[in-house]
């Protein structure tokens, strides 16, 4: 099958791959032409464990093709995926600019029966919008669907390849039986295809995240008030984890949630909630509880540093918003590091994978380590903002040696505590007891 792909950020670029990895000539479109010359030349633009891979098999092998003229990227396409942005506004609703006007393109362009899937993130009634800016230049037969996306970040090529489920809002069969055919390769192993219209569709993405944000709060709250009672919150998560009706996952508490999807889909739902005169408590104390958590360790490193951070070198390890990505939009790391600097502290950093994206934010206000114990030698504590797998068993010894003060932040709860206490190490944690040297 012929699809074109509309926007080569983080989404259109996994969801334009997996495509072609199934067979389907794909074109991706995107008006930034140095990104389309560099993709064309085989140079992936995001980093993704495993999709360079698959990109350069289908690059090579013909079957994915990127082009900076809309025209030329949707001919011929049965299926039209719109990946675009939907920034938030300045008053939290989702930004629908690109969306609508590459919808607004595309009505005078389709030469034949198409299906135009929303892939981005959009608020309830977006379908519509882009269905009537379509109309009002086209001349053939379309169906506008809602497919939204479920990946995460660091593990999206399996989310894509091996989806738990597909959403695709639709009320056409036309429509519906394109989409099974493109799907299908996807759920051989019967994972479910559910169909619904379009509303239900876009409202299942923005409360999927939602809930994810909430439970990852509710835990946070929990750590909060372990401390307050003197209980831990390792063994609390654990009782609770293992009912079936709550689950293990997103019970881990830190310094809060960042990134592209759950900072912007919460506040995008309160926002459409708000719109429609409905007062959704939740999502403003979810939004509220995560802001003050992003910055709960600024208390602990103050106080323990008597209020005076003023040439005091803190070793960051860890700046994207969540392992196996370069991400760092909302990442808690960037405001830690702010309240850092605004202190008057030295910040000496350490990131696999996002620094340059850092660079591009903080500049040389920071130092920059591409090795994670050059940035902890001198140091006179650690602060462990993201919890990357080769940060959780480190050669202590020779941090030990290298550091001038035994002191670590945990932002991510990496370290068991007896480990901490045998190592000689001041050990502040979330929702556990803190440990002194």
């Amino acid at each position: 099958m012929k699809i074109a792909v509309v926007g080569t950020g983080y989404v259109g670029l996994v969801t334009g791959t997996c495509f072609a990895e199934t067979g389907n000539t794909v074109t991706c479109v995107d008006i930034d032409q140095a990104k389309v010359e560099s993709l064309r030349s085989g140079k992936i633009t995001i980093f993704e464990p495993g999709l360079d891979v698959l990109f350069e098999r289908n690059l090579r092998q013909g079957r994915l093709f990127f082009t900076a003229n809309l025209e030329e990227g949707i001919a011929g396409a049965k299926i039209i995926f719109l990946a675009l942005p939907t920034p938030p506004g300045e008053n939290g609703s989702a930004d629908l600019k690109y969306v609508l006007g590459v919808a607004e393109k595309l009505g005078s362009l389709l030469k034949e029966y198409t299906v135009i899937v929303d892939k981005s993130t959009v608020p309830v009634g977006t379908a519509e919008k882009v269905q009537q800016k379509i109309s009002a230049g086209a001349n053939v037969d379309f169906d506008v669907v809602s497919n939204p996306e479920f990946l995460r970040e660091g593990v999206a090529v399996d989310d894509f390849m091996k989806p738990e489920r597909v959403v695709i809002g639709t009320s056409s069969q036309r429509a519906k039986k394109v989409m099974e055919t493109l799907y299908a390769p996807f759920v051989r192993q019967g994972n479910p295809i559910i169909f619904m219209d379009e509303r239900s569709a876009e409202l299942t993405k923005y409360a999927a995240n939602s809930f994810l944000a909430t439970k990852i709060t509710f835990m946070n709250e929990i750590a909060n008030l372990c401390e307050k009672l003197g209980a831990d919150v390792d063994s609390v998560r654990k009782g609770i984890g293992t009912d079936s009706r709550i689950g293990k996952r997103f019970l881990f508490p830190g310094i809060g949630y960042g990134g592209s999807c759950f900072p912007k889909d919460v506040q995008a739902l309160a926002k459409s909630s708000d719109e429609a005169n409905y007062d959704f408590k939740i999502l403003d104390a979810v939004m509220e509880v995560n802001e003050v958590q992003k910055t709960k360790m600024i208390p602990l490193i103050k106080n323990h540093f008597k209020n005076n951070l003023k040439g005091k070198t803190i070793a960051v390890w860890g700046l994207s918003f969540k392992p196996h990505t370069d991400d760092i939009r909302e990442a808690p790391s960037l405001e830690n590091i702010r309240e850092l600097l605004s202190e008057g502290a030295v910040v000496k950093a350490h990131d696999p994978e996002a620094m340059e994206n850092v660079k591009k934010i903080i500049g040389n206000k920071i130092q920059y380590f591409d090795d994670p114990y050059q940035a902890v030698e001198g140091a006179e504590a650690i602060f462990i903002a993201t919890e990357w797998p080769e940060f959780r068993t480190p050669d202590f010894e020779k941090i030990t040696s290298l550091m001038k003060a035994l002191v670590i932040f945990d932002g991510r709860n990496l370290y068991d505590l007896s480990l901490m206490k045998g190592l000689g190490f001041t050990y502040f944690s979330i929702g556990r007891q803190t440990i002194y040297a």
